[in-house]
């Protein structure tokens, strides 16, 4: 199955993660890189590995720059695995992969996440299980916020193995993107008609419940204060960031 496969990554700037993203993809004869313009060490570093195709493509929109690189770049494999740089592939789920016999039926696959600290793994998040392996002309990509969503036709069972999320770029740098990510969160929001919403996104729409409430459900129902400091710094990311998004909605009630 791992003949069928090809490696799918998209990066900015991604020096402090792409190169233990691709220790692990040696298995693969190509890796499709399509960078947003770095301007950092993530350049250099995908050229050390002989099984990399680096391309460049300015960045406009998830949806727009991941249906290039899935769709526009000449993959020859029938099959991707589509990865963040800052996804780390353990052996025992590259194994599982490579034993997969799927049926015409499977459109693809979903993995779930370890989130990681710092390389400490929690024992919950907030991250979602999303399609990771799946037939390039089965998928589209769609805008969902600040992200975007993979819509793969066909059943798309969740593996047994699982994919690390070990983000070790700055601190300064989350917050910048958080900044940006809940700008596009507000517009999504503000858009979606009420009963369209989920509980969670109509807590966050009150502009005071949701940074409490994301912060003590992380500690309280998904065990984070039993983490420590990890599960604690944890908390209080997701917490900042719906901290900003509650911040630019109030910024939006101003202006109108």
């Amino acid at each position: 199955m791992l003949d069928q496969i090809t490696p799918v990554i998209l990066t900015w700037n991604e020096a402090p993660n792409i190169g233990r993203n691709l220790d692990r993809l040696g298995w693969a004869r190509e890796i499709v890189i399509v960078d947003s313009g770095s301007d950092d060490e993530t350049a250099a570093i995908a050229g050390r590995y002989p099984n990399v195709r680096w391309l460049t493509r300015p960045f406009d929109s998830h949806e727009r720059q991941w249906t290039y690189a899935v769709q526009e770049t000449g993959i020859a494999t029938p099959w991707v695995l589509r990865l963040d740089a800052d996804y780390i592939v353990p052996q025992a789920t590259i194994e599982e992969i490579a034993a997969l016999c799927p049926g015409d039926d499977i459109g693809g696959y979903r993995t779930a996440f370890d989130y990681c600290v710092d390389g400490r793994k929690l024992r919950g998040s907030l991250y979602p299980p999303l399609p990771t392996v799946f037939r390039r002309d089965r998928v589209t990509f769609v805008q969902d916020g600040h992200t975007e969503k993979a819509h793969v036709s066909g059943t798309v069972p969740t593996l047994r193995g699982r994919i690390d999320h070990d983000d070790r770029k700055s601190l300064e740098r989350w917050l910048l993107s958080q900044y940006r990510y809940q700008r596009r969160e507000v517009d999504k929001l503000t858009s979606t008609p009420w009963a369209r919403l989920s509980w969670g996104d109509r807590l966050r729409l009150t502009r005071v419940l949701g940074p409490p409430f994301v912060f003590l459900y992380c500690l309280l129902v998904r065990g984070l204060l039993l983490d420590g400091r990890a599960g604690l710094f944890y908390a209080c990311q997701r917490a900042t960031a719906d901290l900003i998004l509650s911040m630019l909605l109030l910024q939006r009630d101003f202006k109108k």
